[in-house]
């Protein structure tokens, strides 16, 4: 009998999107395991490797489930890496229940799926993302390392629509990190960039999942 192809599952939890241009949104979390860059600054190594193998069928049903408490119309695809695993499938059942669809992705990986928001996190050293982003991206969010410099801002502002905004976010709460993000800020806004801000983590800050 052929098995139903499965995707290596985290976690699926509700909780309050903390981070990026959506930030404060009521969503639903579905959180992939692996990664193809695993950067050092990453906040959820823990995503990497450990997971369980769920059907499509056995995640949309925990998802249902979750949502007669938690009735919000956002899945975030989250991870890891979620575009490291085909999660067409997965997509397509989510579109069928009336989900709108959140991917956060580091845009190495180009898959064509549906999805109504595709939040993209460029990362060093060389911040490389797949062209096609320029059209499919609704925001851009740098997380701000000790490397991150203006240069780097400059290149992402221009191939990017001014439109989509460019977020500045400090690697951790520290108030160094939020002193070198205030600081790139600043520079950038001295070359004249636009639509560039600053966000934070409030799920860290309020100790959120």
């Amino acid at each position: 009998m052929h098995r139903p192809p499965t995707l290596k599952i985290n976690e699926i939890f509700p909780s309050i999107q903390g981070e990026g241009f959506r930030l404060g949104e009521p969503t639903l979390f579905i959180r992939l395991s692996g990664c193809n860059l695993k950067c050092a600054f990453c906040d959820t190594k823990y995503a990497w490797q450990t997971g369980q193998e769920m059907s499509v069928e056995s995640i949309l049903k925990k998802i249902k489930k979750i949502h007669t408490a938690f009735p919000t119309e956002w899945v975030c695809l989250t991870g890891g890496e979620p575009l490291f695993q085909n999660i067409g499938g997965l997509v397509r059942r989510l579109k069928v229940e009336d989900f709108k669809i959140q991917v956060e992705t580091n845009a190495t990986i180009s898959r064509r799926i549906g999805v109504d928001w595709y939040t993209i996190s460029p990362k060093p050293p060389d911040y490389f993302y797949q062209p096609e982003f320029r059209k499919k991206a609704k925001e851009v969010k740098m997380v701000v390392t000790k490397g991150l410099d203006l240069g780097v801002l400059k290149k992402l502002r221009q191939d990017f629509p001014e439109k989509i905004p460019l977020l500045l976010q400090p690697q951790s709460n520290s108030k160094s990190s939020g002193k070198h993000a205030l600081r790139l800020l600043r520079q950038a806004l001295k070359e004249g960039m636009k639509n560039i801000r600053l966000t934070a983590q409030i799920h860290k800050i309020f100790g959120w999942r």
